[in-house]
């Protein structure tokens, strides 16, 4: 078990190195910096001093452990429109994005687990084929369109939830509808097959044969079974669900790091863009590596992997 959670967290570790040695260079390859800062009116002078501010007088290795310790002590810079510490801004946000992040995952799992277990023990009825065309719609609909029919139906026909915003509490439900769709119809399928593979199993005829009862065949052997790619699953879930809220924050203008993002490059402040890419693979790390240490713990065949 420890020698499979030292080389996970060792992956993790150099995953963000990776990331962080990326983001360095697409800085540095998209342009000159001083030209963001300093407009027509400045001297040499304020040239020259802002050179040694953002330390591009020194090589680019200097440059880049400059970074990497800044980053470790949470120094992004400053946002060049918010005038603030990039970092300030990304610790309000972020509470936002994991809000909707969590109810699009809730909403994936209510949706998604249920159907696809009576789509496999009802194969082939009615109920079957109304979750293959959930599933098909969900993976199929692009994020931001699905996303303007929610808004229209829902908010500007119905008037049932606000169109846009965090306004009410209420305000949540619309873009975490659209944004854990795709997920709940994966999920869907995932658990589907799975179900279908366990229940044509050797060991599950035997149960039958012994006179197990179906419920006792469905939900104590079958399921169990089933739910380990699921869980696997859900690791990429849980980080897209957060990385992936770029298009439904904007759609919806919700608050939070995915929003963030697109103002950040709209506006040519790649202190705060970089900020948010590194919040954003931070997270994503972290949920898949807590998928992968529960995944030791539920399957022991991987603990010696």
């Amino acid at each position: 078990m420890q020698r499979y959670l030292v080389k996970r967290i060792l992956m993790a570790l150099v995953t963000l190195f990776a990331v962080s040695l990326i983001i360095f260079i697409l800085s540095r390859a998209s342009g000159d910096p001083r030209h963001i800062y300093l407009d027509d009116y400045s001297t040499q002078e304020d040239w020259d001093q802002l050179t040694i501010t953002l330390g591009l007088d020194k090589p680019y290795y200097q440059q880049y452990g400059i970074f990497i310790k800044d980053a470790l002590s949470g120094d992004f810079g400053q946002s060049i429109k918010e005038g603030r510490p990039s970092m300030e801004i990304i610790l309000e946000r972020i509470p936002a994005t994991l809000q909707l992040g969590l109810a699009a995952f809730i909403f994936s799992v209510i949706l998604g687990v249920p159907l696809g277990i009576l789509s496999a023990v009802k194969r082939g009825s009615a109920l079957d084929i109304i979750g293959k065309v959930v599933a098909l719609i969900g993976q199929s609909a692009p994020v931001f369109w699905l996303g303007l029919m929610l808004m229209f139906f829902f908010a500007v026909k119905l008037e049932w939830v606000p169109p846009f915003g965090k306004q009410e509490v209420t305000s949540i439900i619309l873009p975490a509808i659209a944004l854990g769709w795709f997920y709940a119809a994966a999920n869907m399928r995932l658990l589907r097959s799975a179900m279908l593979n366990v229940l044509d199993s050797e060991f599950v005829r035997l149960a039958r044969a012994k006179g197990v009862s179906n419920n006792a065949v469905i939900w104590k052997h079958s399921l169990r079974n089933a739910l380990i790619p699921v869980l696997t699953f859900a690791g990429v879930t849980l980080g897209g669900l957060v990385t992936g809220s770029v298009v439904v924050e904007t759609v919806f203008a919700w608050p939070g790091l995915g929003r963030l993002a697109i103002e950040a490059l709209l506006g040519n402040d790649y202190p705060l863009m970089q900020a948010v890419i590194i919040a954003f693979t931070l997270m994503y790390v972290l949920a898949a590596l807590f998928v992968d240490i529960m995944y030791a713990y539920i399957d022991p065949r991987i603990r010696y992997a």
